[in-house]
């Protein structure tokens, strides 16, 4: 693996690239977005420490999507040749990549969901708590809340809103007592209540059971 930084901003994957490697993120967040023929973007997901990026592009002739760093990151990058070939001699790494790539597809269905039948306040809730529950598993969030450098504009183009909808929907979140996100933190104030918001169940993530026992 060769490690690599990125300053923030800098795209690392472009859709229709055929350069065939994959990066695990070792710090800062990015995120995952598809580039329609007209220009809009629309945000997939994001990615924080430990999670893989481009890995479809180790099976894909050419990426379907485009990687942008949020923030400044490193990144190790793995030539797709040398990650298959640890497959082939490490059968718990492909089980554990499998588990990996099996959690991003549930994530986009449960976005999709959100997208098309989640009224805005329990889409935004339900984000939140996803993101909480992804950064506990490595140690960067807690039931209290977690540090998030999101802007609102980046949310809303995740969430399929405008930024002035997201605002309003935040403060809204804010004064029911709910969760206050401000100065790039997210503060759960009363998590079972957002829990309760969004009918958020984290089965999905698939988090409670260890893997590779």
């Amino acid at each position: 693996m060769r490690r690599r930084p990125f300053a923030a901003g800098r795209e690392i994957v472009h859709q229709g690239q055929s350069d065939r490697a994959v990066y695990i993120l070792v710090s800062g967040w990015v995120c995952s977005y598809k580039t329609l023929p007209d220009g809009a973007r629309q945000i997939v997901d994001f990615q924080i420490p430990g999670d893989f990026l481009g890995l479809r592009s180790t099976l894909l002739q050419t990426s379907d999507h485009s990687i942008e760093s949020v923030t400044d990151i490193q990144v190790c990058e793995v030539p797709s040749g040398d990650l298959l070939a640890a497959f082939a001699g490490t059968p718990r790494l492909a089980t554990a990549v499998l588990w990996a790539a099996s959690r991003d597809e549930a994530m986009v269905v449960e976005h999709l969901a959100g997208l098309g039948r989640r009224a805005a306040p329990q889409r935004v809730a339900h984000f939140l708590l996803e993101l909480g529950a992804r950064l506990a598993l490595v140690g960067f969030g807690t039931k209290a809340g977690y540090a998030c450098p999101l802007t609102q504009y980046l949310l809303a183009d995740a969430l399929g809103l405008s930024a002035v909808h997201i605002n309003r929907v935040l403060r809204q979140l804010r004064e029911l007592g709910l969760v206050t996100f401000r100065d790039g933190t997210v503060v759960f104030d009363d998590y079972g209540g957002l829990v309760a918001l969004a009918d958020f169940d984290p089965t999905y993530l698939d988090q409670e059971r260890p893997l590779l026992t």
